[in-house]
């Protein structure tokens, strides 16, 4: 491929592990570009979140706010806040969600809170910040063909200064997560006259900071993915009346630990009259012809816990990346862009163990790119591509089944070892993780562990205070698939 200069877009787990496996492949150039003023991405908390989101939400806006100056006149740096909240705890343990070469810091609780998260993050950037161009935001991405190969002119400008570049590099990394852009729903009956009769009334978890808000009201949240459940969690325990509007039921030991929430189907339409809410009776696929239905008047706050959309507005190819949000088309293992495998973009898969997932990708094109990895033919690419979309579910293309992480990750492992070139012109490279037996046991039982965590007062260090010990024998070792074949 002939690749010197790479760009990598974003300095949050994705960004940060990419930039350390292609720092250790000799790269020529290496540029990372972060619009915040620290690495984290996601995990890098701000009190303030953003103001207002247009209701429905489907489109993409991605403006900062700032941070007032030293003079209290002058601009201060810029914050793009992130759905993290304050009393926010992993639903990962530690020894599960790190990275293969570094450990959290000793003492940490075995599900670690935002904060533990964000430091080490910030350690594991060290041998990487000197790459990292902070507070500057990439605005666009273009292709151009030079002799055959792809070129990639990336501008981007200097939030503090207002000061815009532009440089070309042979292979760009779009690590700039799908945790900003956030999900509200625009099929629902009247979901936009409520809002305007009712401003603030409807909001959506990317803004919640904290339950105080909520206290005393009578409250609907919609969504039980983890997230979700957590936010219902904690305003429950404020809130006058907490009604849980969900697709799918919600387990009754999940509904018990949290306590007294009403729990019901989705929203059918919202009614500006009586500021009222008509909910489908019971979680399940609304039929309008089968669903009774029921109407709750009097809401004070409708808090959407539903998601997020993949968006890349700084860059356009043809045929379109995203269309509808939920899916970035043209990629090969959910990573690798069929058409143009210089480009890549870590960290998009859904209900996943994030670190060592993005580890795996990031070994893997690092040395496809520094020539180390025979690239694939572009007839595997588009049958890889193809397998990808044949095991998805309809409308949830890049959520993976249970237990799909560890078989990706020691499958990308099989193909990145079996095949890299040891003699080639980079550097030794950066092992792939590997999940081992243990480590499979440890993704079968976390969320039960989770629940037990919370139970005994978030304080426990290992899983073996939980009451969860592993035994040899007790988690069957992935056997690899047949990637790079």
């Amino acid at each position: 491929m002939n690749i010197s200069r790479v760009a990598v877009i974003g300095s949050g787990p994705s960004g940060l592990a990419s930039a350390k496996h292609l720092l250790a492949e000799k790269f020529q150039k290496i540029d990372v570009f972060e619009k915040q003023s620290e690495v984290g991405g996601v995990w890098y908390y701000s009190a303030k979140p953003s103001g207002t989101i247009s209701i429905p939400h489907v489109d993409s806006e991605d403006s900062p706010i700032y941070a007032p100056g030293k003079d209290g006149d002058s601009k201060g740096k810029p914050v793009f806040p992130s759905p993290m909240y304050d009393d926010l705890y992993t639903n990962i343990p530690h020894t599960l969600m790190r990275y293969s070469d570094l450990a959290f810091r000793e003492g940490c609780e075995i599900f670690p809170t935002r904060q533990d998260v964000q430091e080490y993050l910030v350690r594991y950037a060290r041998d990487v910040r000197h790459l990292i161009k902070f507070s500057t935001q990439v605005t666009n991405v273009a292709l151009r063909q030079d002799q055959g190969r792809d070129q990639w002119d990336v501008r981007a400008k200097d939030l503090l200064t207002g000061e815009e570049t532009q440089e070309t590099y042979d292979a760009v990394v779009v690590a700039s997560g799908h945790y900003s852009m956030p999900y509200i729903p625009d099929y629902i009956e009247n979901i936009a006259e409520f809002n305007a009769a009712y401003p603030g009334v409807i909001s959506h978890a990317k803004l919640y900071r904290n339950a105080e808000p909520y206290r005393g009201k009578k409250v609907v949240i919609v969504g039980n993915g983890p997230s979700g459940l957590d936010i219902t969690r904690q305003i429950q325990s404020v809130s006058q009346h907490l009604l849980l509007s969900v697709r799918t039921k919600t387990p009754p030991e999940v509904l018990e630990h949290i306590g007294q929430v009403e729990e019901i189907g989705q929203i059918k339409r919202f009614l500006t009259e009586d500021r009222a809410i008509e909910f489908y009776s019971t979680p399940s696929t609304p039929s309008s012809s089968s669903s009774s239905t029921r109407i709750e008047k009097d809401i004070d706050a409708v808090l959407f816990c539903t998601g997020y959309i993949y968006t890349f507005p700084f860059l356009s190819l043809s045929p379109p990346l995203v269309t509808d949000g939920r899916k970035v088309h043209g990629l090969a293992k959910h990573f690798l862009h069929v058409r143009h495998p210089t480009l890549a973009f870590p960290g998009l898969p859904i209900k996943v163990i994030p670190f060592p997932l993005v580890e795996a990708q990031a070994a893997a094109f690092s040395r496809l790119w520094s020539g180390r990895l025979p690239p694939p033919l572009p007839a595997t690419l588009e049958a890889w591509e193809r397998a990808d979309a044949e095991s998805a579910t309809p409308g949830k293309y890049h959520v993976f089944p249970k237990g799909g992480d560890g078989r990706y990750i020691n499958e990308v492992h099989e193909w990145v070892t079996r095949d890299t070139v040891r003699d080639g012109s980079g550097g030794r490279g950066k092992e792939p993780p590997y999940w081992d037996e243990e480590l499979l046991w440890q993704r079968g039982i976390y969320a039960e562990a989770k629940m037990q965590f919370e139970k005994t007062g978030r304080k426990a260090k290992t899983l073996e205070e939980l009451g969860f010990r592993y035994e040899p024998g007790e988690a069957e070792v992935t056997s690899p698939g047949d990637v790079g074949k």
